[in-house]
């Protein structure tokens, strides 16, 4: 069984979350520290923060939307034993997709080419999907 080389793409993704909490950390200080935040209101509403610090907490949210499907996908695979091939290869896609999504999202922001990124991320996504039904239907009836 194929386990332990999809634990890369399942450490990469967890990873980025976290440099994505750092990032906001470091963003929401450099504004207190600024002066540019009235903290009575950021404490009731992320959209009193300055646009640099929304961009991040944003992106922030969106770690734990597809993403989660993802991880659900790489267990799912890998109890099917298919950690490995055409199924390690999708994950490094879909989390290579993430890193340069969340780049996009938290410096530019520009929206056609975060929702190409997002996009292909599902294409991937579907595509692991896929995967894994293929494989379960295999071992269903192949009993």
């Amino acid at each position: 069984m194929q386990t332990t080389p999809m634990l890369g793409p399942i450490l990469a993704q967890i990873l980025l979350t976290i440099g994505v909490y750092v990032l906001l950390g470091r963003r929401k200080f450099a504004a207190v520290k600024a002066g540019e935040v009235d903290r009575n209101a950021t404490a009731l509403d992320n959209r009193a923060w300055p646009e640099a610090v929304v961009k991040v907490s944003n992106n922030l949210a969106n770690q734990f939307e597809a993403p989660v499907l993802f991880y659900m996908l790489c267990f799912v695979l890998m109890a099917l034993g298919q950690g490995g091939g055409i199924a390690l290869m999708l994950a490094w896609l879909f989390v290579l997709s993430r890193f340069v999504h969340a780049w996009v999202h938290v410096n530019s922001n520009y929206v056609p080419h975060r929702f190409r990124l997002f996009g292909l991320g599902l294409l991937l996504l579907l595509a692991m999907t896929l995967l894994a039904l293929w494989h379960w239907l295999q071992m269903t009836f192949n009993q």
